[in-house]
Parts: C-alpha cells; structure tokens; sequence
C-alpha cells in the first residue's frame, strides 16, 4: 500500500523546496518565464521529450515507457493570482500585489515530483505520461491555449489535483460529474438622467433601480432555478455617483453567475436579461447587460472518478478517499480538458495542523492561506498512481486494472 508513497517521499524535500522557491517568486495569466525556467531546470536530466508554447510560457515532457499502452495526461497549474499576501511564512511572496494563493506552486512542485520518480520506473509504464505544466488558468484560459497547440493528441485519459486548505492531510475527495460550475461574468449599467439630490423629481436617479434590480436577480435564482440544479449569483462590485448632492445620470455594477449545467446556465442568463431591462423600465432608466460565458462545468468522468477512488484508497490507505456530496461553485479551466479527453480532477487536503478547525482555515484566494506541506506527498503519490493504474505494480496489486 505504501509503496508509491515510500517513492514519493524519497523527493519530498525537492519538492518542498521548489513550491517554496515558486511561491516567492509568483508570476501572473499567460506569460510565467520564471516559472517555465525553474519548471525546466527541474525536469533536466529525466529523459523526457520537451516542448514550450507559443501562446503562453507552458511546459510539456513527455515519458515514453518500455511497453505499449495509452497515453496519460498529468496537469498542474503554474500561475499565482492578483492579490497581497499578509502571512508570516519566511518563504512569502517577494513580490508586491502577486501572490500563490490558490496552491498551483504546490501543482506544479508535485508533478515535477511525479516526474522524477516516474523517470526512474520506466519499465513500468505502458505507453506514455504526458506532464502539462499550463499558466493562466485563473481567468485566462491557459488550458484551452495548450490545446489548440496540441497537447492532447494522442491523449486518452487525463488528471489533475486541486489542493484544499479546508481538508486534513491524508484526505483526497472526489465525485463522478460535476465537480465544480461553470462560470458567467455579469456587467450591468443602469442610465437615468443626472440632476441636484434636493430635487429628485426633476431627474430619474438610477440608484434605487439599481438597488431594486440588485434584489430582484437574488429573488430570479431563488424562484426560477431547480434546487437540485443550482445556481449562485453574486454582485461583487457597485459603482454610483461621485458626492453627497448629486444624482448621477449612471450606476455601474458587475458580478458572477456559477451553475453546475448548461442547461441552467442559459435558464439563468435569460433570467438576468429580463429582471434587469424590466425593473429598469419600471423605474423610468434603461439598461445595458453584458454577460459572458467563462469556464464550462468541470466534469468528471464517472469511469475516472472510480479510477481515482481505488488509486488513492490504494495509496494512501482505505479511509483516505471521499466522495463530495455535492459539486463546489468555484470554476476551473481544467473543464476544457475535460470536454476533450476522459478525465477526473480531485481534492487533496492540506488543512495547516494548528488549524483545529479546517471548516475555519483560510481558504483558496484568502490573502492568509497556508499549506500543510506533508500534504505534498500525498499528492505526489497519487500523480504517479494515476499514471501507473493498469500498469505492472510490484507489491501494489491494487493498481492492477482487471480485465
């Protein structure tokens, strides 16, 4: 049982050592050189077959085995996000407003991990491993870039770890469909007609039917979308006016719509444009509504998803595996490979151990996320069991697909 993860923990300190490197030095969407260097110095001397992108700073190494099989695709994500970080970590970002608060420099540390030990069993792969070192998934698509170059030809299966700050180490958590929702942005600007604020009657001032639509779209999701087929609509950003006694002649606001199908998706945006131009009219404006469709559903297919159970209960032990009752609203561009190629994403838990309470620990995006690092060779291992699944597994018969 412990075989894969006797392995990883063999290039556990190289692989501690690089997440805390990439975690200093974050860079942010397409262009991630730094991090394409340190990606490539890492894999140096493996034997792999290397190739960079064009349209952004990717990696893809591919292992070719000593016998005949399907090829397997391992990806992680290399870019940080927009934000501080405000921990007391000695290895914290070294650079003003980029942080490594979503966990892909611990992506990209385990599969440079897996790689390495991956290198070194050859003879056990059938086929090929396909590493997918992406940038740009928080909001620019780097997936979809990567694909367009090819890096699926040839691919038939696909896998990818999420880190969760809210679960244990020694936990991995997974379910077959939707694992988490696509995503739409929302824009709206609301025009009435400008005047003094003691004398509101001789203008048409757009904030309370701003105010109103603002309410009224939490009312669309609640009474028009199935329950069981869920919707999340958030306004996170609202601009009007400039001063106390002025009426401005526009409001501004802007969020996020996150479903779980498509076919809500569409239910939903045709409620948004209705609710929006209706209570506008309502209240003498009009309106401009703008919404644009973002990353898809991430699916999972249900084979992969069974997949992944029997690997991580035979790596990492029998009560290690969940299964997610129900999808998380959070969006990822691994839902592109997903559409392409048969493939499962999973959670990997790395709860701080001075946590007491994981439901409470700062998560994903938090300016005070922290990582348990003994996580990390949790998910090393289960990079390199996904790739090995079917494959002769000396002393890990568990790993053997049946016929």
């Amino acid at each position: 049982m412990h075989q894969l993860l006797d392995a990883a923990s063999a290039v556990t300190n190289d692989v501690i050592a690089l997440r805390r490197d990439l975690h200093r030095h974050p860079e942010l969407g397409l262009d991630n050189p730094s991090t394409q260097a340190r990606v490539l110095a890492a894999l140096d001397g493996l034997g792999l077959d290397i190739r960079t992108g064009t349209g952004c700073t990717s990696v893809v190494a591919d292992l070719v085995g000593e016998h005949d099989g399907p090829t397997v695709l391992l990806r992680a994500d290399t870019d940080a996000l927009p934000m501080t970080e405000d921990t007391d970590l000695d290895f914290c970002s070294t650079i003003e407003g980029r942080a490594h608060a979503c966990g892909h420099d611990t992506h990209t540390a385990m599969l440079v991990g897996a790689a390495q030990i991956l290198a070194g069993r050859r003879d056990e792969i059938r086929g090929r491993v396909r590493f997918m070192f992406q940038p740009g998934e928080e909001g620019f698509a780097g997936a979809r870039i990567m694909i367009d170059e090819g890096v699926l030809n040839g691919v038939d299966r696909a896998f990818a770890l999420h880190i969760s700050p809210k679960m244990r180490a020694g936990l991995a958590a997974c379910r077959a469909g939707a694992l988490l929702a696509g995503d739409t942005s929302l824009t709206v600007t609301v025009t009435g007609r400008g005047g003094h604020a003691s004398a509101p009657h001789h203008a048409t001032d757009p904030i309370p039917a701003t105010a109103a639509i603002i309410t009224a779209l939490q009312t669309a999701v609640t009474r028009e979308v199935d329950v069981f087929d869920p919707a999340v609509l958030t306004i996170a950003h609202l601009v009007a006016g400039t001063t106390t006694n002025v009426i401005p002649e526009t409001a501004f606001f802007e969020g996020t719509i996150r479903c779980v199908s498509e076919h809500t998706r569409k239910r939903i945006r045709e409620a948004v444009a209705r609710t929006v131009h209706g209570v506008a009219e309502a209240h003498g404006c009009t309106a401009s509504v703008d919404m644009v469709d973002g990353y898809p559903v991430t699916l999972n297919d249900p084979g992969e998803a069974a997949r992944f159970a029997e690997v991580c209960t035979a790596t990492l032990g029998s009560d290690s595996h969940r299964v997610l009752p129900a999808p998380a609203m959070g969006g990822e561009d691994f839902s592109y490979v997903l559409q392409e190629v048969p493939g499962v994403m999973a959670f990997l838990g790395v709860c701080p151990d001075d946590e007491p309470d994981p439901r409470k620990a700062p998560d994903c995006h938090s300016n005070r996320m922290r990582v348990n690092e003994d996580g990390l060779v949790h998910g090393v291992a289960l990079h390199v069991g996904m790739a090995l699944h079917g494959a002769p597994a000396p002393g890990n018969p568990a790993l053997e697909e049946t016929a």
